[in-house]
């Protein structure tokens, strides 16, 4: 879609509702809409009914940490008009504790996308019918997509012979990085591999 119509569109939504659009970008053929988070439904039912826009379908919800902000998470929203052919992302600036409005009402799709939001980031959707994890297990501790999770997380899982069941541990790494070569392939790396001492002189294997 060329940009002019993506800025014609978000000209439209802003002056269509002041009241939920706080701003919008079109960068590299994208449009992005700033929304209030409490004007999350209202806004989207609009942009689900208005025939301008008709964005009928929930692509995607999922979350940005940026921890060094106040409002530490942003929402992000990705909608597809079947009928006019546009897409539109929305954004919603939140804190930790704030509650996101649920948009399972409007998107049905939303009920999975928001559990996946919750169980990655650990933000709460208000109105959301079943609110679990759904990717981690049940007594899974943290949230994986926070910038301040540890690579490791914080338990390991394995079975054990003893108690004849599956047991959680705190993570024990036997070292602490992999180390890596990132020689180029074709140049081989300088060290000496188990099995290169019976390589003759003549550079064949004997």
């Amino acid at each position: 879609m060329p940009d002019a119509a993506l800025e014609e569109l978000g000209t439209y939504l802003e002056a269509k509702r002041p009241d939920c659009v706080l701003g919008y970008t079109v960068i590299r053929g994208e449009l992005t809409v700033d929304v209030s988070p409490s004007a999350l439904p209202g806004f989207c039912e609009f942009l689900r009914d208005d025939q301008t826009t008709r964005f009928s379908t929930l692509v995607d919800i999922t979350a940005i940490d940026y921890p060094q902000r106040d409002k530490r998470f942003d929402v992000v929203y990705h909608f597809l008009s079947m009928y006019q052919n546009h897409r539109i992302r929305l954004r919603a600036a939140v804190r930790e504790e704030d509650m996101v409005p649920s948009l399972t009402a409007i998107y049905p799709a939303a009920n999975w996308f928001e559990r996946e939001v919750f169980d990655m980031f650990g933000l709460l959707f208000s109105g959301h019918p079943d609110l679990r994890r759904i990717l981690t297990d049940y007594g899974f501790r943290g949230f994986p997509l926070r910038k301040d999770f540890p690579t490791t997380g914080y338990t390991e899982v394995r079975y054990d012979e003893v108690q004849k069941r599956v047991v959680y541990e705190p993570v024990n790494l036997v070292q602490e990085y992999r180390q890596f070569d990132f020689m180029s392939p074709w140049e081989g790396a300088d060290y000496i591999l188990p099995g290169d001492e019976k390589i003759a002189a003549d550079g064949h294997k004997p």
